[in-house]
C-alpha cells in the first residue's frame, strides 16, 4: 500500500480549495461591479467554498492528482455572466475573465511576502512549532496560485485566457474562434496526455516565480 502523507494531502487540498474559491469570487465580484448582478443574485459573490464547488473539478480531480503525485490543477463551478448587462460589453467581459487569474497572482504575491516576513524556527523534538506548518502552507499557496493563474490564462476556451482572447479579437474572427469552444476541454486533455501542457505552463510560471520575493 502506498505511504501517503495525509497531512500534506489535506494541506494541499485546503490551499487549492481556498484558491479556487477566491478565483471564482473574483469573477463574481467583478461582474457585479461592472453591471451584471447575475452572480450576486445566485450567491456567488462569496468566500464560502460550498457555493463554488464542482464535484469533479474541485474534489475528485485534485484529490486524484495529489494521490498520484502529479501537478495539482482543478477548477470550480463557473460563474455565470450575462454579457448583455455589462456596461461596456467587450471590455468588461475581458476584465471579468481576467479577474480570476489576477486574484490568484495576488494570493501568490501575498504568500511570497508572508514567507519573507514570517521567521521560520528550526524544529525541536518535543516542542510545538507552528512556523513550519505555516511556512509549508504559504509555500503551497505560492506554488498553486501561480500554477492556477498561468493555467487559466492559456488562450483556449473555456479557460479564462480563452475568454480574454475572445473579448480582444476583431469581431470578424469571433465566429471562427467560438467554433472551437465546444472542443476546448478536448484540446486541454490532448495537451495533458501528450505532455505539451507543461511546456505551456512551466516557462511563464518559472518567470513569475523569479520575480516574486
Amino acid at each position: 500500500m502506498p505511504d501517503f502523507d495525509f497531512a500534506q494531502i489535506f494541506l494541499v487540498f485546503i490551499v487549492l480549495l481556498f484558491s479556487l474559491t477566491v478565483h471564482e469570487a473574483a469573477h463574481a465580484w467583478t461582474a457585479d461591479r461592472l453591471g451584471d448582478p447575475t452572480a450576486r443574485v445566485l450567491g456567488r459573490v462569496s468566500l464560502n467554498p460550498v457555493v463554488h464547488i464542482d464535484p469533479i473539478g474541485t474534489l475528485l480531480f485534485p484529490l486524484l492528482a495529489i494521490v498520484a503525485g502529479v501537478p495539482v490543477i482543478g477548477w470550480a463551478k463557473p460563474v455565470p455572466v450575462n454579457v448583455q448587462k455589462l456596461r461596456h460589453k467587450r471590455r468588461d467581459y475581458v476584465l471579468v475573465a481576467a479577474a480570476g487569474p489576477a486574484s490568484n497572482l495576488l494570493l501568490a504575491v501575498i504568500a511570497a511576502i508572508a514567507l519573507k516576513v514570517i521567521p521560520v524556527s528550526p524544529m525541536t523534538l518535543g516542542e510545538t512549532n507552528l512556523t513550519v506548518p505555516i511556512a509549508s502552507m504559504l509555500s503551497r499557496a505560492l506554488y498553486l496560485n501561480v500554477l492556477l493563474a498561468v493555467f487559466n490564462m492559456i488562450p483556449i476556451p473555456p479557460l479564462d485566457g480563452g475568454n480574454v482572447l475572445a473579448g480582444l479579437l476583431p469581431r470578424g474572427l469571433m465566429p471562427a474562434f467560438n467554433s472551437i469552444r465546444p472542443y476546448g476541454f478536448v484540446l486541454l486533455y490532448v495537451l495533458m496526455l501528450t505532455g505539451s501542457l507543461s511546456y505551456l505552463v512551466r516557462p511563464p510560471a518559472y518567470f513569475i516565480y523569479s520575480w516574486l520575493p
